[in-house]
């Protein structure tokens, strides 16, 4: 097996535990640490811990700038989940580079030798595969998806690997990733909502109706958005943050 990335990364047991204690001592003293990386995005309200059944999840991260709100929401979200007792395996698109194009060479593979694509991208297949769960954090561009990850969705998201391709006209595909019992979908978006509402809020009905059938029945379906991004103040999204830290902790 080829060796992940330094940005598709689980921690052992023992590193875990120490992080999840570090995590878990300052949250009890209403600190975010997502602070630390700029100061600008803070959530201070002391965590409630609640009993959750431990799953091992995929966090996806898709935002170019580091220090950004998205940022912040990813760093919020993984200290939630940390502390929660999950497992996390964690893919940072952009600073891993990962290439979105599917290619000539891997469109005419793409239904005739499946498993040749699925070796260029193997490490991230896995880590679909390894989850019970799975959570996205990406900024709505043009009501979708970053390029980035839709061209991850692209070339990951496989014939055989999510999906079985329909054997009929008027068929729709089946699933094959019946691991998956638990999705979470965090983004912010410029537009408001009811906007989003009138044109039939295209990103979210990708994730929340488009990919639910690939999942296990009764997935557990769950989506946080910040509308009006560009006009909220620095209350709102600390209020967001809190949001996303409150639903996170009890997933």
């Amino acid at each position: 097996m080829r060796a992940a990335p330094a940005r598709l990364r689980c921690a052992d047991a023992g590193t875990r535990e120490s992080h999840e204690t570090k995590v878990r001592n300052a949250l009890q003293a209403g600190i975010d640490r997502s602070a630390e990386a700029g100061g600008s995005w803070v959530a201070a309200a002391p965590i409630r811990l609640i009993a959750v059944t431990p799953m091992r999840l995929l966090v996806v991260f898709c935002h170019p700038d580091p220090d950004s709100f998205g940022a912040a929401l990813r760093s919020t979200a993984v200290q939630a989940l940390a502390v929660a007792g999950h497992e996390l395996r964690e893919i940072d698109l952009y600073a891993e580079g990962f290439d979105p194009v599917l290619g000539r060479a891997e469109k005419v593979t793409y239904l005739t030798d499946t498993a040749k694509n699925v070796a260029a991208v193997q490490h991230h297949v896995q880590a679909l595969q390894w989850a019970e769960g799975w959570v996205v954090i990406y900024p709505t561009w043009m009501y979708g998806v970053p390029a980035l990850l839709k061209g991850w969705l692209d070339r990951v998201w496989l014939p055989g690997v999510a999906f079985e391709v329909a054997g009929a006209k008027r068929r729709t595909i089946r699933g094959r990733l019946g691991n998956i019992r638990c999705f979470v979908g965090i983004t912010t978006s410029g537009s408001p909502w009811w906007w989003l509402r009138w044109i039939g809020d295209p990103g979210r009905s990708v994730f929340m109706k488009g990919l639910r059938p690939l999942y296990a029945p009764g997935c557990r379906m769950t989506w946080l958005q910040l509308h009006d991004m560009n006009h909220v103040d620095a209350a709102e999204r600390a209020a967001f943050l809190e949001r996303v830290r409150r639903t996170l902790s009890a997933l």
